[in-house]
């Protein structure tokens, strides 16, 4: 976990996509963000939920947010390249996107594993993230400095029996993120992963379900890393993969 401690205006002026950010570290980046003065465009599958987010963005006094509803199983290509385009029309330029949303399936035994579970999770975990990082590129480079950040897992890193299709999702995700930061060295667009840990989320909850909850970190623990992978303070890291805690 990083000891940083970001300025009250850090992501002034910044527009940054956050997925996922109905609920979960998804809601919680989002609000952060906004607290340091970026623009959050707030992108998920329950409209509820985002309104709920944009409305306690909207009554802490931070920039007025915007709203993407979108499920990542069904998207396709062209609902990226739409919305790289309304993105450029409204904002001129997008200085991050935090790609947090993720499906965790069905965990068990390699034998158990339905190929309607793997193409699931990969959809979302990784088709979607690389189909969409693929159109916001170019309007990400119209950015004084972009950042990048893809989420990782514990067991994106090391394997671990059961985890099968989620565990698979964030090994390519590492991949994916080396490959573009690769791509991407000496430009204005940086990218790097993040491990959030083990968290006090509903999707740690349906991982395990005997886990005392209020022995984990919270979502509001993590921010520092979070934070300054937007902030221009982490402008040097590319090709990195953090740990939150």
């Amino acid at each position: 976990m990083l000891e940083y401690q970001a300025a009250k205006d850090a992501l002034k002026g910044k527009t940054i996509l956050v997925t996922g950010a109905g609920d979960g570290i998804g809601k919680v980046a989002a609000m952060t963000y906004a607290a340091h003065g970026a623009t959050v465009i707030l992108l998920g599958k329950t409209v509820r939920k985002l309104e709920a987010v944009y409305d306690a963005i909207e009554a802490a006094g931070y920039p007025t947010p915007a709203i993407i509803p979108l499920d990542l199983k069904g998207a396709t290509e062209q609902n990226y390249i739409d919305m790289a385009e309304t993105i450029e029309e409204q904002f001129g330029h997008l200085d991050g996107v935090l790609h947090n949303a993720s499906l965790l399936g069905v965990l068990g035994p390699w034998e158990h594993m339905s190929q309607s579970s793997l193409d699931e999770v990969m959809k979302v975990n990784l088709t979607a993230p690389a189909i969409m990082t693929k159109a916001l590129l170019k309007v990400l480079r119209k950015a004084p400095k972009a950042s990048i950040l893809f989420t990782s897992s514990g067991v994106g890193r090391q394997g671990r029996a059961y985890w099968g299709p989620y565990a698979l999702s964030k090994f390519a995700t590492e991949g994916m993120m080396q490959v573009l930061a690769h791509e991407c060295e000496g430009t204005s667009v940086r990218v790097n992963s993040i491990n959030p840990g083990a968290t006090r989320t509903k999707m740690r909850a349906n991982a395990y379900p005997a886990e005392d909850p209020m022995t984990l970190k919270t979502a509001e623990d993590l921010m520092p890393t979070y934070l300054y992978l937007m902030s221009d303070d982490s402008e040097q890291e590319n090709g990195k993969a953090f740990n939150a805690q």
